[in-house]
């Protein structure tokens, strides 16, 4: 292939339903991440019935608020309603199935997700031209945040293929009051390794500074990028199709990490009991119930010790993005939430009218006033004084999605792809360093392995490697 896509065959195969990284369970390398996530059965849409699924919330109220808009907009068009959850992590088995469902002719006619990568949806062909509620949205609401780079994730060729949301940032929280105690300014912490040894500064007994975890997780991964791009390693050139991934800048992020996770090294004190195998909700439960210091989070934490009145809550410090070593800014934001309607659907107008009921203010605002940062806006006139005022920390927020050239994150130096879903749908980057946290392989072995893998993964998708 010569242009910047992989083979649907391609696609299909790195969003298996076997689950990321179980492909290398045959080689005897142990698995650190976990097991394939639950299956879970999407329900069959009908003329007639509006089909709806949705990810779960980590913030039970943001999500039953969601289901009410839905139902109120089911009742009021008078038509039967069909709403469920579903595990939308590019390492599940939600793309599969829904290919399947449109194949079929009965998919689910509306999707409100998160880290389903668009570029995958669309090379799959299963996804609708959405381009007219989008642009009915920016009329009604005002552009979209500059800096959550929304378009090139979800506009091919013209088209917008799912309509922005949530407009998003990563949520990277420290204790203040211990870094108070410690006398240590939070305005200093501007790189990963500041926060590192800060977060060993503030460790003590049944306290853990450290609560990032390099486990297969939507957490993790972030993680784990960041600290990759940091370094100035990358997976592709600038065209998306040519792998680099094999190089002395990711070695050194693959060493760095190496060192952080060492349980008889420097930083031992800092790390929390199996923080090497937490999921999404490890982080989450350690913060609310106090015992480390510093981790990155997609808000819900937040979210959730505002909703609860925790103690941490008070007392937790929102900082910006860490630039990379060089200095450079990796500030900008994404778009945290989708919504989607599926080929083949049997009520897209109906989808397409629920998409817009959803952004509407009536029914986001309240979402994004009670939610602590989960649900920010997508839109710029919807980012109003009173929601801003709703909480101490959403100007900050704001700036991060307002910034003009925002960071293309996991993908840098390329824009967004189906080939980089495919390589986070294997897990490859989460295998490859857990190989050198648990001692199997060496830094400069474990990018070997990972890049060979991501080139072999390209070529079977179509894109050969010269």
């Amino acid at each position: 292939m010569t242009d910047n896509k992989i083979s649907r065959r391609g696609v299909l195969r790195g969003s298996a339903a076997t689950g990321a990284g179980l492909l290398l369970a045959g080689s005897g390398i142990p698995i650190l991440a976990e097991d394939k996530p639950p299956v879970l059965d999407l329900p069959l849409g009908a003329a007639g019935k509006l089909t709806v699924i949705h990810r779960t919330e980590y913030f039970e109220e943001a999500q039953n608020m969601f289901r009410d808009s839905v139902a109120a907009f089911a009742k009021a068009k008078n038509v039967e309603l069909d709403v469920s959850t579903t595990n939308a992590e590019s390492f599940g088995d939600f793309l599969g199935k829904m290919t399947a469902a449109v194949k079929a002719g009965n998919p689910p006619d509306f999707a409100y997700t998160s880290n389903v990568n668009i570029s995958q949806m669309n090379a799959l062909d299963i996804v609708e031209d959405v381009t007219d509620v989008v642009d009915e949205a920016i009329k009604r609401y005002g552009s979209i945040m500059p800096g959550i780079n929304a378009e090139i994730n979800g506009r091919f060729d013209g088209k917008w293929k799912s309509i922005p949301y949530l407009g998003s940032t990563t949520a990277f929280l420290f204790r203040g009051d211990k870094l108070k105690e410690k006398g240590i300014d939070p305005a200093t912490l501007k790189d990963l390794s500041s926060r590192r040894e800060a977060a060993l500064a503030i460790s003590g007994p049944d306290f853990y500074g450290w609560g990032l975890t390099p486990n297969q997780s939507g957490d993790g991964y972030g993680f784990l990028n960041a600290v990759v791009l940091a370094f100035g390693g990358h997976y592709t050139d600038e065209t998306g199709l040519i792998v680099q991934y094999n190089s002395p800048e990711t070695v050194a992020a693959y060493e760095w990490l190496a060192e952080t996770y060492d349980r008889n090294g420097k930083y031992a004190a800092m790390l929390p009991p199996g923080v090497e195998s937490w999921n999404d909700l490890g982080n989450n439960e350690a913060w609310l119930a106090g015992s480390i210091g510093y981790t990155l989070n997609a808000f819900s934490v937040y979210a959730n010790s505002k909703r609860s009145k925790n103690p941490v809550f008070p007392v937790t410090t929102l900082l910006r993005a860490p630039t990379a070593n060089n200095g450079d800014s990796r500030d900008g934001g994404f778009v945290g939430g989708w919504l989607t309607i599926f080929k083949n659907a049997a009520n897209v107008d109906l989808a397409k009218q629920l998409a817009l009921e959803m952004i509407d203010p009536k029914n986001f605002t309240p979402m994004s006033a009670l939610a602590g940062g989960l649900f920010m806006p997508a839109y710029e006139n919807l980012w109003t004084k009173e929601l801003i005022g709703a909480d101490p920390n959403y100007a900050i927020i704001k700036e991060q999605v307002s910034v003009p050239n925002p960071f293309l994150g996991e993908t840098w130096p390329a824009k967004p792809a189906p080939q980089f879903g495919a390589i986070r749908a294997q897990g490859l980057l989460e295998q490859s360093v857990g190989n050198v946290i648990a001692k199997r392989m060496t830094p400069a072995e474990a990018v070997k392995d990972a890049h060979d893998k991501i080139v072999q993964l390209f070529e079977e998708g179509g894109i050969m490697q010269p």
